[in-house]
């Protein structure tokens, strides 16, 4: 795999590139924005990995640049600004990941190794929709419309394999396997009061229910 990177910290670059070198990777060195931005217009890189802060051209700057030149190279930002809002700013410049500094370089390596992967397999998916429900994976939001959803860590990932099974009659035992990684019926109610809470979230207040109850059979979520 080939790799740009592009961060003005010459220790974190050096160490940067010494790994995933050793990795197994073809890797490019830019020293900011400016150079990075020439460097990625020659082409032929698999995935950019980009620090959002540095001088004469940020990495939003850099990637805005080269989105509007068609550019659809998977991106992973690098910064040590980790709030939503940030993240959220660094996906709309077109970026495909963010990952917070400091961070454990074995997670690098499989966030640059995922993004190459399902550019492989046809593009990144970031954003799950299902009628007007619509989830930001890396900035973990959910918004139905135009009303944002706050939900908490669990609900989050139960909403996600819904979504990502919407139509389909999911089953408690899928649920308990997937979500909670229980092989094993633990015999509580722990779905039916995360159901029931993730339900009042999505649905109250809307036209219609999209999380149906499918008798005998499990849970439904509906466009």
């Amino acid at each position: 795999m080939r790799i740009l990177v592009v961060e003005d910290d010459a220790e974190a670059a050096t160490a940067m590139v010494r790994g995933l070198t050793e990795a197994g990777n073809d890797v490019v060195h830019a020293v900011d924005g400016a150079f990075g931005l020439l460097e990625a217009q020659k082409g032929g890189y698999d995935v950019y990995v980009v620090d959002r802060m540095m001088p004469r051209l940020d990495g939003i700057g850099m990637v805005e640049t080269l989105r509007k030149d068609g550019d659809q190279t998977p991106v992973l930002f690098l910064s040590a600004m980790g709030e939503v809002e940030d993240r959220v700013v660094g996906l709309k410049a077109g970026g495909d990941d963010y990952l917070v500094k400091p961070y454990a370089f074995a997670e690098l390596i499989a966030r640059v190794d995922a993004l190459s992967r399902r550019r492989e397999t046809g593009g990144v998916q970031t954003v799950l929709k299902v009628g007007d429900l619509e989830m930001n994976l890396i900035a973990r939001t959910v918004h139905r419309g135009e009303t944002e959803i706050d939900l908490q860590p669990r609900e989050f990932q139960l909403l996600e394999f819904l979504m990502r099974h919407a139509g389909q009659s999911v089953t408690r035992t899928m649920l308990l396997e997937k979500v909670w990684e229980y092989h094993f019926d633990p015999q509580t109610n722990v779905i039916d009061v995360h159901i029931s809470r993730l339900r009042a979230k999505i649905d109250k207040g809307f036209d219609h229910a999209m999380l149906q109850t499918v008798r005998g059979a499990g849970y439904r979520l509906e466009p």
